[in-house]
Order: structure tokens, then sequence, then C-alpha cells
């Protein structure tokens, strides 16, 4: 159910347009179904496959909830409620997947839906050589997993979120912002999840991302400038807006995960004044420049130059059509000797760091999620794998990274959080920055280009900030390196430590045909590079 432009009535104040009526969001917080219940409605579910000839079932009765809230200057754009309930059934039958959904969440209507996946299935097993080949994952039983979290997002008034953007966008325009958007996204996944290998799972999944952009204009030179919010999307609730302490938690492979807040107000007063500077800063010269690179930015290089190209489906061409493929082949993985970076380089896979995007206590296949090596001592030393893949790269066991968007989207093999490791020598940002000579210190995702190997690469940011002598001495303009993965991560020569590890966020990244989000973090340290290719991206018209 899709309900657009809640408000005017009493979910807001008179004085604020909004498009559309007013509409009760109340049905977004009635419980569903209790977890007994939902236990029967998947034992139907695995009985009825069974009968069919299915030799594995798993099936997944979610209820998933989102709600966006759009804003410009003094207007509310768009409220979006979304509900989606229903069940995806998955099996294995003459060795070949079939998969078959329903909004019919009764037994009747799922049985049928159990019986169409198997006839899939069966029909699919004429056209398929090989059959699939699941590694093994023995049932965790019945148990539960929710986010961490203070305040759920979803009970919090209209009223109050609107406020809070009212006054983002009201204080970035005082401090010299011409326009400004700013967003709240949320988003609820309930999902409940069993298997013929016995496994019963309820989780309440939650995730959070506040942001906007401010413009500053320069009629006169007919310029314009932008800076977009430095949040991060987080696996939080409310409280991520609500002023609390920063609280450091380790997680259980011992990177960090931080309750913090976030504070949208001041940030957007920074950005204003921020963009209104970057009218009259200079042009880079380009050249080759050390960069120190800030969480916020570096971020993104990860997710898109270490983060896709080690999904094991792009490696063996499964998205090739849409996506692309990887140059991180099998043959580079095989010899164990590739170097993906220098020997600082430390990447890992994992869907446990606390409050990040990507964790869950168990993924959409039942598999316990946990961390695992990609890159160790700058060296290609694995993959991302699911339980039909494990097999082709040695593996014993999933990686627990299989994920679907919706009850009615068929799960596979989608990003973890990845993460760079921090250093381990005690070293601060300001340490770092009195070792470059010549350099750029760069904060805040930008545009960026990267082709379809995951090789070759663009990358800009959102501010600039010229390094001379050990010292900042200015802000820049225009700036975006060049490089390509394997030149890069050689490159990597300096980690900051622990105490300056932070997470990126993808809120909305996209992957197969038909076309899936999710989300995930990547972590890091601010991290220095050497000698990389600096060019001018200012266009004189």
């Amino acid at each position: 159910m899709q309900l657009s432009g809640l408000g005017i009535g009493a979910l807001m104040g008179a004085s604020i347009p909004v498009l559309g009526s007013a509409v009760s969001v109340e049905h977004l917080l009635e419980p569903g179904a209790d977890v007994a219940m939902k236990k029967k409605l998947a034992d139907v579910a695995l009985n009825a496959a069974k009968s069919k000839g299915a030799t594995y079932t798993d099936v997944r009765i979610g209820r998933y909830l989102q709600q966006f809230l759009f804003t410009r200057e003094t207007r509310v754009q768009n409220i979006t409620n979304a509900e989606s309930y229903g069940v995806g059934i998955r099996v294995i039958a003459n060795g070949t997947w079939g998969f078959s959904a329903t909004s019919d969440v009764t037994p009747n209507g799922i049985a049928k839906c159990a019986e169409t996946a198997v006839a899939i299935a069966k029909a699919n097993a004429k056209l398929q050589t090989e059959p699939v080949v699941l590694a093994p994952q023995k049932g965790v039983g019945e148990v539960s997993w929710k986010t961490p979290l203070k305040k759920n997002a979803f009970e919090i008034p209209i009223q109050e979120k609107i406020d809070l953007l009212m006054k983002v966008n009201s204080e970035a325009m005082k401090n010299g912002a011409g326009f400004v958007t700013s967003n709240l996204f949320f988003v609820n996944e309930q999902k409940y999840f069993a298997s013929t290998d016995g496994s019963y799972i309820d989780q309440d999944v939650h995730r959070i991302w506040p942001t906007f952009t401010v413009t500053a204009v320069d009629k006169g030179a007919g310029k314009f400038k932008t800076r977009d919010a430095l949040s991060s999307p987080m696996g939080m609730g409310y409280e991520y807006l609500d002023g609390l302490e920063t609280e450091k938690i380790a997680g259980p492979n011992g990177l960090v995960g931080y309750r913090s807040s976030y504070d949208m107000v001041e940030d957007a007063i920074l950005a204003a004044k921020q963009a209104k500077e970057k009218l009259t800063v200079k042009s880079v010269q380009s050249g080759k420049y050390d960069l120190v690179l800030d969480p916020n930015h570096l971020g993104l290089t990860i997710h898109e130059s270490v983060g896709h190209p080690t999904e094991l489906d792009r490696v063996l061409g499964y998205e090739a059509n849409y996506a692309g493929t990887s140059f991180a082949t099998l043959d580079k993985w095989k010899t164990k000797t590739f170097n993906y970076g220098s020997k600082l380089v430390n990447i890992v896979a994992d869907k446990t760091q606390p409050y990040t995007l990507g964790t869950v206590g168990y993924d959409d296949e039942g598999v316990p999620c946990k961390e695992w090596d990609l890159i160790k001592d700058g060296i290609l030393v694995n993959y991302q794998a699911i339980r039909d893949q494990a097999s082709i790269i040695g593996e014993k066991e999933s990686h627990g990274c299989c994920y679907a968007d919706n009850w009615n989207s068929v799960q596979f093999q989608r990003m973890p959080n990845v993460s760079l490791k921090p250093g381990t020598e005690k070293r601060s940002v300001q340490d770092m920055i009195k070792g470059v000579d010549k350099g750029i210190y760069i904060i805040g995702r930008g545009s960026y280009s990267i082709d379809q190997q995951r090789y070759n690469f663009q990358f800009g940011g959102q501010l600039f900030y010229e390094i001379k002598g050990g010292e900042i001495v200015g802000m820049l303009d225009d700036v975006a390196y060049q490089a390509n993965t394997q030149e890069f991560w050689n490159s990597c020569a300096q980690l900051c430590d622990n105490d300056d590890y932070r997470t990126f966020g993808s809120f909305f990244d996209g992957k197969g045909q038909p076309s899936q989000i999710s989300a995930v973090s990547h972590g890091c340290a601010t991290t220095r590079f050497n000698g990389v290719n600096v060019i001018n991206t200012g266009r004189k018209i």
C-alpha cells in the first residue's frame, strides 16, 4: 500500500503546504501475526513443498514498512508511507531452484504458493545440467534478533519530524543557502524465516538516514555550489537524531560500532557556510597529490572498488548483463599472491558491526552472520559467497550474506558491510596531516565514475582542503582523483587508529534483474594515499 502526502489536517500545521490529504499512520504500528502463528504458517509451506517433491524449502514471511519525508525550503514536498506483507517460498526440486510468492497469507494461500514453487523448480530442471549444491547449514531452532534501538522512528509523530526538517532548512537559509532540500528515510523489516534445516528465525530490522543538500548561489557570476549532509545512514532508531552522547561498542569481530547522535541542524548551518565559501575558493591545479581521505568519503570508494568486485556472482559473470563483472577474477584469488593493496590494507566483510546498515543476526538463508577476510595484508584472499556458491571457492559454509529486499523478491548474494581495518599505531587526523608535504584532505561523498569491472575510476567529494608543509592552508574546489583499483590501494601509506574509526553508508544499493535494493555500511579510519593523480573538474563557459 502506498500513501503519498500525509499532511495538512491533524498531522501538520496549517502554515505548511503539503500535497495530498491527511491519513492516519497508526496502521504502520499495528502488530503483525505473532511468532507462534508465523511458525504454523511456515510449517504449512514446508510440508506442502515436501509433499510435492522438494528436497529443500525455505519460507520468508515478511512485513516491510517505509516512511520517507521530503522538504524544500519552507515547503513539505511529499510524505510517503509504504507497507507490504506477504510470503516468499524457495525450494529445490530435481536439483533446481524454484521460487514463488503470495500476499494471500492464509494456510490455503501458502500451500498453493509452495506447490507453485515446486512446479517451477521441476520445469527449470529440464534446462539445468548440474544440480544445485548447498553448503551445509545446521538449523538454529527458534531464535530472534532485533536492531538495538531506543526510539522506534515509526512511533515518532510526523509533526516532530517535519519540525526538524523545517528547522534544518530555515537555519541553512539564514546562513547563506539559496536553496535547500532535506529528507528523512526510515525502514523497518519484520522478517520471519523457516527452513527444512530446522530454523525458525524472527527478526526486526530498523534503518535510518537523515540527509540534505544546500546550495549557495552567486547570481552576479552565474555560479552555484552545493554541500550535502555528512550524515551516515545507520542501523538505529530515532535516537540517532535525539542528541545522545556518543557510545562506542566493540562488535564480535573487534571492529567498533557507534550509538551516536547526528545534529542535522548544526551540520546544515555549517554546510550553508561552506557552500558559500566554495563560491570564491581557488580551483585545484591538476597533478600528483597525497590524499588524506575522511571515512565519510573513503566509504564510497571502498564500496565501489572493493565491495562490488569481491561479490562472487559478479566474479562469475552472473551480473554481467546489468552491473558488469569484476577484475578480481578467480585466477587472482587462487594464487593467494595478488596484491590488491599495500600491506596496510586489511579489509573484512561482515554483518555483525553494531548499528551498521547490513547488520542482522541471520541472513535470508538462515545462516548466522559473521566476519571474514576479503583482503589480508594487501592480498586478495576471499569473496562474498552464499550457500549455493560456497563450494565454488572451496568454502565449507556460507558467509551469511544472502538477502532479499521484500517477501516477493528471491534472495541472492548481496554485499555485507565491507570495512577497512584501522591502523594499530596511535595516530590522529592532525598527526597524519603533519606528515603530508603536498596533499589534499577530502571529506564527504561526491560524484564518481567506475568501469564495469570496478577497475578504472574517478571520485569527487564534498569538501577539499589543500595541505602544504604539514598544514591545511585553505579550501580548494573542482577536485577529483583518478586511479585504477590496484594502483590506488597499493598507494595506501598510513592509517589513523581505532579512535577515528567511523562508518559511511549506502542506503539504496541496487543489484540484480529485476533490480533489488539493499543497505550496507563501510567502516574505516582516516587514511592516507600517496601520489594519486588529481584532475581539475572545473568547466569554463
